[in-house]
């Protein structure tokens, strides 16, 4: 689905992902790994300064991700 967005419609997408083997196979082109299953951008466990710190970190990569030309799937990692 992802593909064909960009493909038609020449919008970037990017899926935040706590699997990333699912989303390779499924034909996602921008790959954010997220940080757990049930809190996929975020660590809520932490308190709040870190897990608003995670998720400004995530969403930032996905932001990164979104502006990035690709000519294939990519996973774009933790720097």
């Amino acid at each position: 689905m992802t593909r064909e967005i960009e493909n038609t419609a020449g919008i970037p997408v990017v899926q935040i992902a706590t699997i990333v083997p699912i989303m390779l196979t499924v034909g996602a082109n921008r790959i954010v790994p997220g940080i757990a299953i049930p809190h996929p951008v975020g660590k809520p466990e932490l308190g709040e300064e870190v897990d608003k710190a995670a998720r400004r970190e995530v969403v930032m990569r996905a932001f990164k991700a979104m502006t990035t030309p690709i000519t294939e799937q990519t996973i774009f990692e933790k720097n």
